[in-house]
C-alpha cells in the first residue's frame, strides 16, 4: 500500500520552484541570521523553510522541495503528520512541562514501555530519558562506566564515527577534523580503531568485504588488546551500526557478529548508537537488526518524537543501574514531546512504513547502481532502506574525493527542487521521510542524476 497522503498540496506539482531560490524573502531571512545567530555550522545551501507537508517542505518564497534528507533524519513520519499535530496540541492543553527525574507522570510509562517492545535486546530492559542525541551518548558513557563502578574507565570507539559535540561525545567523535579542531585537551582513556569501510577499507584496496571485517577485528584483538590496554578495563565500545556523517557507510555483515563475540569474550559493553539510523530509517526499527545481533545498550533520538527534542538510552535493566542522584535532568521526558513519540510509533507501525522504507529504499539504490555503468562520477552505492549514500568520485581507479563536484550536485539539485545534503567527504546523503512516496521519490532520483551527469559532462571538458 502506498503512504497515505494527509496534506492540502497536490504531491504531482512538486517539485515547484516560482522564483529562483535563494528568492528575496529567503534573502532578508539569511542576513539577519548572519548577523544575529553564532555562525559555528556550515548550512548545506540558502533553503529558508516556511512549513512542511509530509515529504515535501515550503520555503519563504513559495518554492516547494523534495525533501531528500528529512531534516538530518528526523521527520521519519514526515513534516507535520496530522496525528502528531492532534497529539502535540491535546497534551499542551494538559500540561507541558513536570520534571520526570523528579515526579511522576503517566505518558512515560506509556512510551517507555512502547519502547521496551520495539527495541532489539531481550530480557527485562530499562529506560532513561533525555533531550538530543549527544546526551543520549554521554549518558550511555556514564552508565557504561558507572555499571563497572569506574573499574574499566577506557571506551572504545571507531574513527568515521559521529556520536554528537558536547564534550563527552566529543571525544568519541571522529568524522571530521574540524569537530574536535581547537578543543584539547578531550575526555581522555577513549581508544579509535578503524571502521570496516568496504569501499576505502583501511587494511588493503585488494581484501573483500568479509576480509576487511576480520582484519578490523584482528586488529582490536591483537594491536589494541594485545599492544595498548587489557580489555579487562574497557568498559564499553560504541558504534554506529551504519556511520552516518562519516560516509553511510555500511559494514560488512561479519562484522558485527564478530565484534559482539570479542565483547563477550571480555565483558565489554557494547553500545549502539542508533541516533540516525533508528525508528524505521533502514526498513527495521533499529539498524543493528538487520545484523542479528543485540547490543547491551541502545542510544536514540532525532526521529523519536517528528522533530521535538526527545532522546532516550534503553539498556539490559542489570547495566542500566546508577545509583539514584547519579544522573539525571530537567528537560528529558517532556511529556508534549513524548506525546509526539508516542504517535511516531504507532504510525510507523499503522502505515507500514517499515515496508515503505524497504521498497522506496531498494529503488533508489537500484537507479543511481545501475547509473555507475553510464557516469564514472559515480564510484560506489550503498545504504539499507531509506539510508542511502551515493558515493562521488574524480576517478574510480584512484577513488579519489569529488569533493568540488558534490558541492556542485547538492546545490544545482537545490535549485531544482531537491534538498539533499552530503556526508562524508563526498557521498550523497539520501535519507528522505518513511513516508515519501514512490512517485516524489522517482522525481527526485530523476533530478540528481540527471544533475550528477551535467557536472560529469563539465568536469571532463
Amino acid at each position: 500500500m502506498p503512504p497515505k497522503w494527509y496534506w492540502p498540496i497536490d504531491p504531482s506539482n512538486v517539485p515547484k520552484i516560482v522564483v529562483e531560490p535563494p528568492g528575496p524573502k529567503a534573502q532578508e531571512i539569511i542576513k539577519m541570521d548572519e548577523s544575529l545567530i553564532m555562525q559555528s555550522f556550515g548550512r548545506w545551501y540558502p533553503l529558508v523553510i516556511r512549513r512542511g507537508y509530509g515529504p515535501v517542505v515550503e520555503d519563504v518564497d513559495g518554492n516547494l522541495y523534495i525533501d531528500f534528507n528529512a531534516g538530518i533524519a528526523v521527520m521519519n513520519v514526515g513534516h507535520s503528520h496530522p496525528r502528531v499535530v492532534e497529539a502535540i496540541k491535546r497534551q499542551a492543553e494538559l500540561f507541558t512541562h513536570y520534571s520526570m527525574t523528579d515526579f511522576y507522570y503517566e505518558l512515560i510509562v506509556k512510551h517507555a514501555s512502547m519502547l521496551r517492545e520495539i527495541v532489539p535486546i531481550s530480557g527485562d530492559k530499562r529506560v532513561f530519558y533525555t533531550n538530543s542525541g549527544t546526551e543520549s551518548i554521554e549518558g550511555a558513557m556514564k552508565i557504561s562506566r558507572g555499571h563497572f563502578r569506574n573499574q574499566r574507565p577506557y571506551i572504545i570507539a571507531f574513527l568515521g564515527a559521529f556520536h554528537g559535540r558536547t564534550y563527552g561525545s566529543m571525544a568519541l567523535t571522529a568524522s571530521k577534523p574540524i569537530q574536535r579542531y581547537g578543543f584539547n585537551p578531550m575526555l581522555p582513556n577513549v581508544i579509535h580503531i578503524p571502521y570496516p569501510y568496504p569501499y576505502r577499507c583501511p587494511f588493503g584496496k585488494n581484501l573483500s568485504e568479509e576480509e576487511c571485517g576480520e582484519a578490523v577485528l584482528g586488529y582490536l584483538e591483537d594491536w589494541i588488546f594485545g599492544k595498548m590496554v587489557d580489555p579487562s578495563e574497557v568498559s564499553a565500545i560504541f558504534f554506529e551500526p551504519i556511520q552516518g556523517e562519516g560516509g553511510y557507510v555500511v559494514p560488512p555483515k561479519n562484522f558485527f557478529p564478530g565484534l559482539r563475540k570479542i565483547a563477550d569474550k571480555y565483558g565489554i559493553l557494547l553500545v549502539d548508537d542508533e541516533v540516525q539510523a533508528g525508528f524505521g530509517r533502514t526498513g527495521k526499527w533499529f539498524a543493528i537488526e538487520h545484523w542479528g545481533v543485540e547490543p547491551d545498550i541502545i542510544t536514540m533520538a532525532k526521529a523519536i518524537a517528528a522533530g521535538l527534542p526527545l532522546g532516550a538510552i534503553v539498556g539490559r535493566a542489570n547495566i542500566m543501574d546508577l545509583p539514584r542522584g547519579s544522573h539525571a535532568n530537567t528537560f528529558g521526558g517532556n511529556p508534549v514531546a513524548l506525546a509526539a513519540g508516542v504517535e511516531v510509533i504507532n504510525i510507523i507501525n499503522d502505515e507500514d512504513l517499515l515496508v515503505n522504507a524497504q521498497r522506496v529504499g531498494d529503488y533508489i539504490k537500484r537507479r543511481f547502481m545501475e547509473e555507475m555503468d553510464h557516469v564514472e562520477l559515480i564510484g560506489d552505492v550503498r545504504g539499507l532502506g531509506l539510508m542511502i549514500g551515493v558515493e562521488l568520485v574524480k576517478n574510480r581507479k584512484t577513488k579519489e574525493y569529488a569533493t568540488k563536484e558534490i558541492e556542485q550536485v547538492l546545490y544545482e539539485s537545490f535549485k531544482r527542487g531537491v534538498a539533499v545534503i552530503s556526508a562524508g567527504k563526498s557521498t550523497i546523503r539520501i535519507a528522505p521521510p518513511l513516508n515519501i512516496t514512490m512517485e516524489l521519490a522517482e522525481k527526485a532520483v530523476d533530478i540528481i542524476i540527471d544533475v550528477i551527469k551535467k557536472v560529469d559532462r563539465e568536469r571532463v571538458k
